[in-house]
């Protein structure tokens, strides 16, 4: 069951100056008085809309969570590249999960997929993300235990930024042909990972995905790490019809990882 839906919020952000108030006042030496500088915080509450539109996939079997005897399931997001912005649903479905979906394939999961703006030009909003997410989990019913992220190219990139920003939200993260930042690679120590990338990529160079791979494993980590020998950009279409992929993401709990502590919300 596809369906089609817009998702629409109004997100609280907070916004800090790095001043601080207390100071003496800088005072002149000589006779005229010169101008007084102190060190001040500003903070506000700015809120800001988010919307985005996305194909949601309920797998066969899918029970309302309003049901007292409704099971849970795992739930799959999915980021696409950046050829696939704009308003229309269906490019959506040109690469991944939502492709495998059009042709017939069944998971036993459910998949968002999200389309970002036309009008986004530094990728995928994290906070519109975080929202969306928010806003599935509770209207839907998913364990909260097998929350899945993947994405490629550009998705790949919004993939390795969001886990890095939530890594406790989710089971594990397959990142396709993307990048992140190392600095930040520590915080993803506790979460199963498995990067894809092609050796002759020619888009995203293939260090950018050695690169959060090494941090990772030098940081404590044992994270996965396919590269395609001669594959060049379109690595996801050889990633997504991998079963053994698919079978090592479904596997993964995150109260099975150590020092994890499952969210109940």
């Amino acid at each position: 069951m596809v369906r089609h839906g817009v998702f629409a919020a109004t997100l609280a952000l907070f916004c800090s100056c790095a001043t601080e108030h207390g100071e003496e006042p800088l005072r002149a030496a000589a006779p005229l008085a010169a101008p007084a500088t102190s060190r001040e915080r500003s903070v506000r509450e700015i809120r800001v809309k988010s919307e985005l539109a996305y194909l949601l996939t309920l797998p066969r079997g899918y029970v309302e969570p309003s049901a007292a005897d409704a099971p849970r399931w795992p739930l799959v997001l999915f980021l696409h590249g950046m050829g696939e912005r704009g308003d229309d649903l269906a490019l959506v479905a040109r690469h991944g999960p939502q492709k495998q979906i059009a042709a017939g394939r069944e998971f036993e999961a459910i998949v968002v997929s999200p389309q970002c703006p036309i009008s986004s030009q530094f990728g995928w909003s994290l906070p519109a993300l975080t929202a969306l997410l928010d806003d599935v989990m509770e209207r839907f019913a998913v364990d909260p235990d097998r929350v899945y992220l993947t994405g490629l190219s550009m998705g790949g990139y919004g993939t390795w930024s969001l886990a890095c920003e939530q890594p406790e939200r989710f089971a594990a993260i397959v990142p396709i042909c993307g990048g992140g930042d190392p600095a930040k690679a520590v915080k993803l120590v506790g979460l199963p990972t498995w990067a894809f990338h092609g050796a002759a990529d020619p888009v995203v160079p293939l260090a950018q995905s050695e690169a959060m791979v090494r941090a990772i494993e030098t940081a404590g980590g044992v994270p996965k790490f396919t590269a395609y020998a001669g594959v060049d950009h379109d690595s996801w279409t050889r990633t997504y019809a991998d079963e053994a992929m698919w079978s090592w993401l479904f596997a993964q709990r995150r109260s099975s990882v150590p020092g994890r502590e499952r969210r109940t919300d």
